[in-house]
């Protein structure tokens, strides 16, 4: 009796052991399709993807130099074009990064337990909920762009205008990333609270609102954080200028929110 047992528990202790994970860490193409279809399915989130982005856009709609060349005539478009790109960029970054928080919901609802029954791995979790806040976002620029387009505004070449919208969808994946991060950080609902007002901050130093001096103290601060960088390289078809520090600022911040959203949910998951 004693070795039956002994037996049946070393076999199955083995059977565990020797599991192997499957391909890509269990990333899947059907999971990633009822994340979209779900979240698309949330009015909320559809408000936000499609009215909030393009309504902050027009709220700048009465400015009177709207028509203004960027970059003191060096520039490839006019200032409306600036702003719409910018608007483009937090809207984007807004809602992408509360796809990503979504996560915070799922651990309340014990979804993190179920996982750890499964061998998923925590950088695939984070790449699948990191595409469907890329998709997210991409839904916001294309609206904010599409009011561009009808209000006329914003005065860009095609090819410029394309470039702009295909380098903001790029870099919304660092605040996908963040949000993630920051869902396995806060709990519940508790998220978009920390990320609202968090993004909002970030976008004012990341000359999203109002541009900066460049030779000021806060400019100088300003270079560290993780909007300025995207920001940057979102209007720089537009701008025709790229700071230095941007790309290693985008893709620094890109690393850094990845490899702590997978070790959140790592730890996360391994208290089950």
């Amino acid at each position: 009796m004693t070795t039956t047992t002994t037996t049946t528990t070393s076999t199955t202790t083995t059977a565990l052991t020797d599991r192997t994970v499957p391909p890509l860490g269990g990333f899947s193409p059907t999971v990633l399709r009822l994340e979209l279809r779900r979240m698309l399915r949330n009015k909320r989130t559809l408000f936000f993807s499609l009215v909030f982005p393009a309504a902050l856009f027009l709220s700048f709609g009465s400015q009177s130099d709207w028509n203004d060349t960027v970059g003191d005539g060096h520039g490839h478009g006019n200032v409306a074009a600036y702003v719409m790109v910018s608007m483009a960029l937090y809207g984007a970054a807004l809602i992408a990064a509360s796809g990503g928080a979504s996560v915070a919901t799922e651990r309340a609802l014990g979804w993190s337990r179920q996982l750890r029954l499964t061998p998923l791995h925590p950088a695939a979790y984070v790449v699948t909920k990191a595409l469907v806040a890329l998709a997210l976002g991409s839904v916001a620029i294309a609206a904010v762009n599409l009011v561009g387009v009808v209000q006329g505004k914003p005065s860009m070449a095609v090819g410029t205008w394309l470039a702009c919208a295909a380098l903001t969808v790029v870099c919304v994946l660092v605040f996908a990333a963040l949000g993630v991060f920051v869902g396995y950080l806060v709990p519940g609902e508790n998220a978009m609270q920390v990320l609202g007002p968090g993004l909002a901050i970030l976008a004012f130093l990341g000359n999203v609102f109002i541009p900066m001096d460049e030779g000021s103290v806060v400019y100088r601060i300003a270079e560290w954080t993780p909007m300025f960088g995207v920001a940057e390289i979102s209007r720089a078809p537009l701008t025709g200028d790229l700071a230095w520090g941007a790309v290693p600022n985008a893709v620094a911040w890109l690393v850094v929110f990845v490899a702590g959203a997978a070790w959140s949910m790592s730890r996360d998951t391994s208290r089950v």
